[in-house]
């Protein structure tokens, strides 16, 4: 059975939904697939270990601090090609980014896009920081829980952004 609460960000509410033991979704409310696979009658419960944990997780990223995700179990749900692709997202440091095409030569394959498809699709935004992949043209492209909120998360972090450009 799969549980939600909610955390109050200073980017805004966040959603979060996990099973008794994992993390399995956290999404800014709104945010494009927003909860796609979880559906909307899963019962609210605020005192899961989990979720205790990846509240206090995101209350010290929020204050810069550096967590490391490995502090939480995690168990997003996606495809093989999906999850071979955030498990490279887990490996980008802290303040860093690489792009699509990076990610696509590290699997091996051609299409940048097929990553960002699943790059997209992350059910576990923030924690697995797929706010830290940018367009080859160093644009701030792709980030489903909005742009704005992409380039805040890197600023949090550090990241020069001067440089970037956003698009939709």
């Amino acid at each position: 059975m799969y549980y939600k609460t909610y955390y109050s960000s200073p980017l805004g509410n966040i959603l979060l939904v996990g099973d008794e033991n994992n993390l399995c979704g956290l999404w800014f409310l709104g945010q494009k697939y927003f909860a796609a696979k979880f559906g909307d009658n899963m019962p609210e419960n605020n005192n899961l270990d989990i979720f205790k944990s990846a509240k206090k997780w995101l209350d010290r990223y929020f204050d810069g601090q550096k967590p490391d995700l490995k502090e939480l179990s995690l168990a997003p749900q996606g495809t093989e090609f999906q999850k071979n692709v955030w498990k490279i997202l887990c490996e980008i440091p802290y303040g860093s980014v690489v792009t699509y095409g990076d990610i696509a030569k590290n699997l091996n394959i051609r299409s940048a896009q097929a990553v960002g498809g699943a790059v997209g699709h992350n059910p576990i935004s923030i924690i697995i920081p797929c706010h830290r992949v940018i367009g080859a043209n160093k644009s701030l492209t792709g980030y489903a829980g909005g742009v704005d909120k992409k380039l805040k998360l890197l600023e949090l972090e550090g990241v020069v952004v001067s440089d970037f450009t956003k698009s939709c």
